[in-house]
Order: structure tokens, then C-alpha cells, then sequence
């Protein structure tokens, strides 16, 4: 007799199992829908911040170029005899920027080294900061009148380009102070704690091993700083006045290149000569800003020993 063989087929039921890949593909074509949209707004942002950027320098460049002449730089300001040049502004804005980082910089550089390096962490350090932090919200207008009380009248500086100067100095503080202050929190532990380790103190290690690998962070506080003591106006208005002579001092008064800008547009009485202004403060910020950076790279290379 034949035996009969055992059947092969399982008795127990299976079941439909609807199998997982095209869920996963469906995902995968979302997920890539979304990147492409996210990529593309980041990218038409881009687009649009440099496109009005370019769109305002061309503006400014095609109206001021033109009326760029060597008279601007050599006349004085008076308008009556139509003389429209601007050689006491720039000189007025110079002293200002320098007398401004002179007083500004070495404070506020100071300031952001005790409250990273030395200062404890605490309610009183998180006061600090956040002061800090109002101050540079502060309108400007409040900056001016703030100045006049205390340097043009408390003091008797009167309207001179020392007042101005101490209260963009007081303006900028914040600034120079949080990004210094970053800047030193960029600088790894670990240096600080090598150069401890080998015996060195902690000004040492401070003066030789975390400035000069924060100098960077550093003068970007100044190229800030620097811009918006060119910008400002109407703290200038209050404590440097709008004298349009020559300087002879830094007790004299002055008119700072934005606020002859202001007043030119304002009193209608050359637009010409104020697209020419805006050109040359263009101008003046692209070449402190390039020096700053010269500056700073210079320095770090020393600072790390690098020829």
C-alpha cells in the first residue's frame, strides 16, 4: 500500500498583511515637499534682504556719485554763497568716532571681562545683565536729553564734541559690553584651565590666552559701535549741536556728517549734496570696518604666535 505523504500546506489561517513601504514612500515625498518649501523660503528671504540691500546702495551710489567733486572736501558750508562743502563735518565726525571708542571701548571691554571672567553667578550678575540688556533698548532721543542735563548743562561742557562724545559712549556700552562678553564665552574652558595648570596667573591667562583668541568676537563690539555712532542724530543734535565751523577743539562744537545729511534733506536746500553725504558716509564706514578687520586679524595672528 501506498503511504500517504504529510501535506506541506500549514492548517492554520494567515491573514491579508497590506505591506508597509508605500506609507513610508508617502512620508518620504511629504517630508520632501516640506524641505523644498522651508529651502525655498529661506532662500527667497536671502533674495530679498540682499536684493533691497543692493537696491538702496545702487540708489544712493547712481544719485551721489555725480556730485562727488574735490570742492566738497576743501570749501566750507555756506549755502548763501552756494558752497555746499562738508570738510568740518568730516573732520566734527572723526573726532567724534574717536573720542567715542577712546571713552566707550576700554570701559565696556573691562566691563564684559569681570562679569564673565571674575564675577560670581548669581541674582546680582543676572541684574547686571539685564540691565545691560534695557540700556541698549533705550531710545535715542532719551540718550540726548539725558546728555544735555548732565554733560552740556550739569557739567558745562556745553555744546561741544566732548558731550556728544561721552553720551554716545554711554549709548554704545551696551553693546560693546554683551558682545565682548559673548565673545569670551566663545573661548574653550579648557584653555583657560591649561594655561592655569601650568602655572600661570589668571590676569596672565586672561591678558595672553583669552583676549587674543576673543579679539574677533572684540572688535566686531567696535565695527557696531562705530556704525551706529556715524548713524546717530538726535543725540548728537542735543549735546554736539549743528555748528557747521571747523572744530578747534574737543570743547567746540560741531555738526557730525548724519545730522548735516538730516538737516540737508530736511530743509530741502541741496538734495544733490545730500546723496554726495550719504555717499561718503558709505564710504567712511566700508573703510573703518575694513580696518577693524585688518586690525583684529592681525592681532589674533600674534596672539596665537603666527608670523
Amino acid at each position: 500500500m501506498e503511504q500517504s505523504l504529510p501535506s506541506t500546506t500549514s492548517s492554520t489561517p494567515t491573514t491579508d498583511v497590506k505591506p508597509q513601504w508605500p506609507d513610508a514612500e508617502k512620508q518620504h515625498r511629504k517630508q520632501r515637499r516640506r524641505d523644498r518649501l522651508i529651502r525655498g523660503i529661506v532662500i527667497g528671504s536671502a533674495v530679498l534682504v540682499i536684493g533691497t540691500l543692493l537696491l538702496i546702495l545702487g540708489y544712493i551710489l547712481l544719485q551721489g556719485i555725480p556730485h562727488l567733486s574735490w570742492d566738497l572736501f576743501t570749501t566750507p558750508y555756506k549755502p548763501g554763497l552756494e558752497q555746499y562743502g562738508i570738510q568740518s563735518m568730516i573732520v566734527s565726525t572723526l573726532m567724534l568716532i574717536g573720542l567715542t571708542l577712546v571713552i566707550a571701548t576700554p570701559i565696556g571691554i573691562l566691563s564684559a571681562i569681570y562679569l564673565n571672567e571674575y564675577a560670581k553667578k548669581g541674582k546680582v550678575l543676572e541684574v547686571i545683565r539685564f540691565a545691560t540688556e534695557s540700556l541698549a533698548g533705550i531710545p535715542s532721543i532719551l540718550f540726548g536729553l539725558f546728555g544735555y542735563a548732565l554733560f552740556v548743562l550739569g557739567f558745562g561742557f556745553r555744546y561741544s564734541i566732548l558731550s556728544g562724545s561721552l553720551t554716545l559712549a554711554i549709548m554704545v556700552l551696551p553693546v560693546i559690553i554683551r558682545t565682548t562678553e559673548q565673545a569670551l564665552q566663545a573661548v574653550p574652558m579648557s584653555y583657560r584651565e591649561g594655561s592655569l595648570a601650568l602655572g600661570a596667573g589668571k590676569l596672565y591667562t586672561i591678558w595672553h590666552v583669552v583676549l587674543p583668541n576673543a579679539i574677533a568676537g572684540i572688535l566686531t563690539s567696535v565695527i557696531l559701535s562705530v556704525g551706529r555712532i556715524i548713524g546717530e542724530t538726535a543725540a548728537v543734535i542735543y549735546t554736539m549741536g549743528t555748528v557747521t565751523e571747523m572744530p578747534t577743539g574737543f570743547l567746540s562744537a560741531g555738526r557730525s556728517l548724519s545730522v548735516h545729511l538730516y538737516f540737508l534733506a530736511k530743509e530741502g536746500v541741496s538734495f544733490d549734496s545730500a546723496f554726495a553725504v550719504a555717499v561718503i558716509l558709505l564710504v567712511l564706514v566700508l573703510i573703518l570696518n575694513t580696518l577693524a578687520s585688518f586690525v583684529a586679524k592681525r592681532i589674533g595672528r600674534k596672539g596665537k604666535g603666527e608670523a
